[in-house]
């Protein structure tokens, strides 16, 4: 199938373009920044996604994959949820559409997390249900995916602090953080192998949410 994927430089962007090359489709990655895949099925396109008029014309696609984003930078609203739409709109509504899938974040739901950022999440999760409500006539699945703590370039500076580091794994009920590859892993399942679940934000957060101390 022809997939298209934003943010594909580094992290879970990169790792679902090269999981989604495995297994033989077509990739299409759009970033701001140059890339490091070299795969004859795969092109590299350069655009920033808040900016409608850089968004390169690009038809059939089967899968679109919105995973682009900053985060406390100024223009979270701007780039997670403006540009999210805008990508969205511009690509997803057409007869070749499959799947939908929207990278937001667990503060969309626990709001534990920079203000303008969790406001760009918790609007990424509503425009993903207007989204699936508009695609189901085509017959078409559109979710999102809830990251807990994932184990990127972005959070390097928590990784190689040993006592930030702990801190952060004592949240969560399994003690570790998902990989880059495993929401690849996650990804290919909603949108490839999903047939039937729809509208929906699926959390991955190591049971970060649920963590709760008892007291007696």
């Amino acid at each position: 199938m022809k997939v298209l994927i934003t943010g594909t430089s580094r992290g879970i962007g990169q790792a679902a373009a090269l999981r989604f090359l495995r297994e033989g489709h077509v990739v299409i990655g759009l970033d701001i920044a140059g890339s490091t895949i070299e795969d004859p099925a795969y092109t590299h396109l350069i655009a920033d996604i808040s900016d409608p008029a850089s968004l390169p014309a690009i038809d059939g696609v089967e899968i679109l994959i919105n995973n682009a984003g900053v985060q406390e930078s100024g223009r979270d609203i701007d780039v997670n949820l403006k540009g999210t739409i805008f990508v969205t709109e511009k690509y997803a509504f057409q007869d070749a559409i499959r799947a939908v899938l929207f990278n937001a974040s667990a503060s969309a739901s626990t709001g534990a997390e920079f203000p303008e950022y969790t406001a760009s999440k918790g609007g990424v999760v509503a425009y993903m249900k207007n989204t699936a409500l508009r695609l189901a006539k085509r017959g078409a699945v559109c979710n999102s995916l809830s990251a807990g703590g994932v184990t990127t370039e972005l959070n390097a500076h928590i990784m190689e602090d040993p006592t930030l580091w702990q801190q952060v794994l004592d949240e969560t009920l399994l003690g570790k953080w998902a990989s880059p590859e495993e929401m690849a892993d996650f990804i290919y399942f909603m949108t490839v192998i999903n047939k039937s679940m729809t509208g929906q934000d699926l959390l991955v957060d190591n049971g970060e949410a649920l963590r709760s101390n008892f007291i007696w």
